[in-house]
């Protein structure tokens, strides 16, 4: 069984001016209520059943329960409310505004599909009252405002919602990147670190085979002139000039890579400075 999307937290309690907004309409309703000579008489009953609806309305929106059937259950109750307090007085339709605003917050705490099932369910409720109260066609154009209504707020709040995520999403993958992009500038440091360190080793393994083999020829040529120091002085200067000169080649050798074994400059040398 798949998991079921839940709108995040933040998204349960609307901004402060849509809050305002909410309950200034309410108050529409019930100054409305309040001014309307013809439900006189019903007025103590439209009054319990606005402040039921406010009541309930409130804590929904504050106190929203984890549970969807819950949910579910709290827009039947109210929905029952509005219609039946219009069909205490079908002339007094401005009630139905109250459905409205139950659309809104079918929207806001419901997750996924199952907010507009009930934002199409006050439209048709709407539209069916009104057409029954008024007449088929009557009652149709007093039903195309309020639900226009109840489909262009509900609409706006998931455009906000969408937007809102696009920008957590936009956000969430910057820091990704800025984090991998860290992580690279650090890898390619180490990387260059470890190609320096695999130069030196193979100038250090170069200068340690040239001077060996220079050195063991230095040492053959200095047995070489020993010998023919006992046996032929005549022919000793060659050699000591071969000699002389192998000793200079391996001190060239040795200086030319000793100066590529230093390190570049702005590095820390290692060692004592001379």
């Amino acid at each position: 069984m798949g998991t079921e999307a839940k709108p995040s937290p933040t998204a349960l309690h609307p901004p402060w001016y849509i809050t305002a907004g909410i309950y200034l309409l309410y108050s529409a309703i019930v100054l409305r209520t309040l001014a309307n000579e013809s439900i006189r008489p019903l007025l103590p009953a439209y009054l319990g059943i606005e402040g039921a609806y406010l009541l309930m309305f409130t804590l929904m929106l504050w106190r929203t329960p984890h549970g969807v059937l819950w949910r579910h259950v709290y827009f039947a109750i109210q929905s029952v409310l509005v219609v039946g307090g219009y069909a205490l007085h079908p002339k007094f339709d401005f009630i139905l505004i109250l459905l409205v605003l139950l659309s809104f917050q079918a929207v806001l705490i419901l997750p996924g599909r199952a907010g507009w099932v009930w934002v199409a369910t006050g439209s048709a409720l709407t539209a069916t009252t009104l057409m029954i109260g008024f007449g088929a066609l009557h009652g149709l154009a007093l039903a195309l405002m309020p639900m226009t209504i109840g489909i262009v707020f509900p609409a706006y709040l998931t455009l906000m919602r969408q937007i809102e995520s696009g920008m957590a999403r936009t956000q969430g993958l910057l820091a990704e990147l800025q984090a991998a992009n860290q992580q690279l500038t650090v890898l390619a440091e180490q990387a260059e670190e470890l190609s320096a360190i695999q130069e030196r080793n193979r100038l250090a393994r170069q200068l340690h085979d040239s001077v060996s083999q220079t050195i063991f020829s230095i040492s053959l040529q200095t047995r070489a002139a020993q010998i023919l120091l006992q046996r032929e002085p005549e022919q000793l200067r060659p050699q000591l000039e071969q000699l002389r000169s192998l000793s200079r080649n391996a001190l060239e050798e040795m200086r030319r890579l000793i100066a590529r074994l230093r390190p570049p400059q702005g590095e820390a040398a290692v060692g004592p400075t001379p």
